[in-house]
């Protein structure tokens, strides 16, 4: 044993380079594995535990006024252990320096200091000490994208009357990890605050009264009842239906980007080790057919069958070793990355990442398994060759006309071309997987980066396709019609469209959903219908226009009818049949014709918000004049946030794409450079005999590299097709929730992968190709298997 663990020593030394080549496609494959499963569970560990420390409720409700008594009554619902009423209103904000409109978000502090529920972290600053005052909290993200601190004034306007709020420190609420108010826009537009529950109460007239409630259930209890509890405590109080921690808006957005990570985590490293174990059995495979003199000696002197078979596998298990480490300590690296980037984002606070031991430990048994898999059949090659067999040179391939040849297109082809032809046509085999190995560094690359289409993509569909209007204005209460004509009069409006929605509940048999239905008019320029194909369908007179996706949550078809209940003021109810089928990608709407949508609420002729396209000219005018327009209750200037979303993703694809590209060029430069290296010790001779006879440098290195440029080329697109592949697998299995990120690949993602591939591919061929130049013509000549 000790002679045959010198001779593993002396192998691995005299291939130092291609194992080398192969551990890294090995430590690709464990890097990305390893990396995407400890993101996985570090964001779900950092989530579970930033919940359970805060608090976070798992029910809660929000609606128009309810007095503070009927607080006793819900925690009398089975199943509740802890409520916590507030208040909540939305407003408009002046931040100084800011001429785009904001929307805030007052959250009332409770009396006794802090609450229970839902616990704050102060960030800096200090917390509030005079509850009547004008003191303020506000969230950490608003406060960074707009450079609040403690001690800096911003104007809001409360119920209609302008007021300033005074920073007194920067917080987070585990309930808006993602502020977001439901609809188009961003974290920068719309900022959280926590005021003194007296000051609010007296700004909106709700002495002895909440409007929003939050409880924690026991353990094992089921929220269901919970939900139904308080349905039936709070429905005559104007409250919209209880919800949920699922269907809260910022634990979605996270739960959508947390999930995302498993399946990159069990797609992508699949590829990459499939590429390492074809390299591992082309390695192995060139090893034994070079040491058949060594095995019949190594059989002749007495070594057995198995100590034959150990002694390889060790060759490649050595290499899956060597490459293990350095892809768990890349594991760690881009997990650790990719879980600071999203606890940044989030910001989630006590940042802290784990690796759990069972991730490399099991990315090891993988790849060891799968390389002892891949190399079985040459070890049993290895096995049951006998000793006389082996001191024979192996039979030489059998040569006759390629398959161009006998189609009579040999004679177009230059002599050089037709000896790669033929090389190619006689390992069929080994070329087509060294094609599958290269272009699988496309597609890893493709499947890795093809989200940013995807934003771009959706950005164009919801913005310059569907919501075509410049600022969306909300109103704390619908109000008449005729108030459309007070926006159409403002500085710089050049169209104005009414808004009406409402929360409701659709239901189709035992299936239903939460959403809005909004009311569209049919001479709409703003807000058109559209369906999958992006053609404007007209609005229906009369039924309900569902969300493709809604739809087929619902299992409804065209005709079918539902049940719609609204959560609102009457919370009256109807039975409509599904007119059409719209396509939208943020959420999961529905829709009525407008006029339709006010006869279901019988509110009269009213409307909830407005959308306005403006003069770009009298921007910051119309603007100015929005902040002090009463019974606003936020605004949202689209342009700034399309501007943010795509500052956003243009950041998130420079991290992701400098990592899957040193991926694709680990996997890129495992599989050319060996192959290249294997094709030169094989043809070692017959290069030699050409240079002796004559033949250039550069005309030698055209025959050896020619195949590999083929293949190369051949390569590119296949890859090209391999990743749209994953990329919609990917898709399919992340199973997105409510924003739905269409399957769009746009040719700039197919050229980068294809670029940096082929730029990985061209290096390790000249890396080869100054080996040929230095090619010792004697002492090739001199030996011949």
């Amino acid at each position: 044993m000790v002679m045959l663990d010198r001779k593993l020593l002396h192998d691995l030394w005299h291939l130092r380079a291609q194992v080398a080549a192969v551990a890294l496609v090995v430590a690709a494959g464990i890097t990305g594995y390893c990396g995407s499963l400890s993101a996985y569970d570090s964001l779900r560990w950092l989530q579970a535990s930033h919940y359970e420390r805060a608090r976070l409720a798992h029910v809660f409700a929000n609606g128009k006024r309810a007095p503070n008594a009927l607080a006793a009554g819900l925690l009398e619902v089975p199943g509740v252990v802890e409520i916590e009423t507030t208040l909540v209103h939305d407003v408009l904000l002046d931040v100084p320096g800011v001429v785009r409109p904001l929307t805030g978000r007052l959250i009332a502090l409770p009396d006794h200091g802090l609450p229970r529920i839902n616990r704050l972290t102060l960030v800096r600053g200090a917390w509030i000490d005079a509850p009547r005052s004008n003191q303020a909290l506000v969230n950490e993200t608003f406060a960074k994208a707009h450079g609040l601190n403690p001690g800096d004034r911003i104007g809001a306007l409360l119920n209609g009357k302008r007021e300033t709020l005074q920073l007194v420190g920067v917080a987070l609420s585990p309930e808006y990890i993602f502020p977001t108010r439901g609809g188009f826009g961003d974290e920068t537009s719309f900022g959280i605050f926590w005021v003194g529950r007296e000051r609010l109460a007296a700004a909106f007239d709700m002495e002895g009264a909440f409007n929003a409630v939050a409880a924690r259930v026991e353990r094992g209890g089921l929220q269901a009842g919970v939900i139904a509890g308080f349905d039936r405590r709070l429905d005559r109080y104007g409250f919209t239906g209880a919800y949920g921690r699922e269907d809260l808006p910022s634990h979605r957005v996270l739960e959508q980007e947390i999930a995302q990570w498993k399946v990159y985590g069990t797609v992508l490293p699949v590829v990459v080790l499939g590429v390492a174990m074809f390299l591992l059995n082309v390695a192995l495979t060139r090893q034994i057919g070079t040491q058949r003199g060594q095995i019949a000696a190594l059989k002749a002197l007495g070594c057995d069958d198995a100590q034959l078979g150990r002694h390889y596998l060790k060759f490649v298990l050595v290499i899956v070793l060597v490459g293990g480490p350095i892809g768990i300590a890349g594991g760690v690296y881009f997990g650790y990355e990719v879980t600071q980037l999203y606890a940044r984002f989030f910001r989630i606070p006590d940042f802290e990442y784990r690796m759990l031991p069972w991730i490399p430990l099991s990315a090891l048994a993988l790849s060891l398994a799968a390389a002892a898999l891949a190399v079985y059949g040459a070890l049993m090659r290895v096995v049951h060759l006998p000793p006389a067999e082996a001191m024979r040179p192996p039979a030489p391939p059998s040569f006759g006309p390629t398959l161009m040849e006998r189609l009579g297109l040999g004679r177009f082809l230059a002599p050089a071309v037709r000896l790669v032809v033929r090389d190619m046509e006689r390992r069929p085999l080994r070329a087509m997987l060294t094609v599958v190995g290269i272009a699988s560094a496309v597609a890893v690359m493709i499947a890795g980066t093809w989200w940013r289409d995807a934003v771009d993509y959706l950005l164009e569909v919801e913005i310059r396709m569907r919501d075509r209007q410049d600022v969306s204005v909300a109103l704390t209460d619908p109000v008449s019609i005729t108030t459309l004509h007070d926006f159409e009069q403002l500085p710089g409006v050049l169209r104005a469209e009414a808004d009406r929605d409402a929360p409701v509940r659709v239901s189709h048999g035992v299936r239903s959903e939460r959403t809005s239905l909004g009311g569209l008019a049919a001479d709409s320029q703003m807000r058109p219908l559209l369906d999958e194909r992006l053609r404007q369908l007209p609005v229906p007179e009369s039924g309900i226009v569902l969300n493709d996706r809604l739809a087929s949550r619902l299992g409804v078809g065209l005709g079918d009818r539902v049940h719609v209940e609204i959560l609102q003021g009457a919370r009256r109810e109807a039975d409509l049949p599904v007119a059409a089928f719209s396509y939208e990608l943020l959420a999961l709407p529905a829709y009525m014709a407008f006029g339709a949508l006010n006869r279901l609420l019988d509110e009269g002729e009213a409307m909830s918000g407005a959308r306005l396209r403006i003069d770009p000219t009298q921007r910051e005018a119309f603007l100015r004049t929005l902040k002090e327009t009463p019974r606003v209750a936020g605004a949202v200037e689209i342009g700034p946030v399309v501007a943010h979303v795509r500052d956003n993703t243009a950041r998130n694809v420079l991290f992701f794409t400098s990592v899957l590209s040193v991926l694709a060029t680990a996997i890129a430069v495992g599989v050319v450079y060996n192959n290249a290296r294997i094709a030169l010790a094989e043809r070692a001779w017959d290069l030699a005999t050409l240079r002796v006879l004559g033949a250039t440098r550069g005309e030698v290195s055209s025959l050896l590299l020619g195949e590999l440029a083929v293949e190369l080329l051949i390569a590119l697109p296949l890859g090209c097709v391999i990743g749209h592949w994953l990329a919609w697998s990917i898709v399919e299995l992340s199973a997105q929730q409510t924003m739905h990120l269409p399957f769009v690949i746009a040719p700039r993602t197919y050229a980068m992968a294809c670029s940096v591939v082929l730029v990985a591919g061209v290096i390790s061929a000249l890396v080869v190709r100054s080996r040929v130049d230095r090619l010792d013509l004697v002492g090739v000549l001199k030996t011949r298997e």
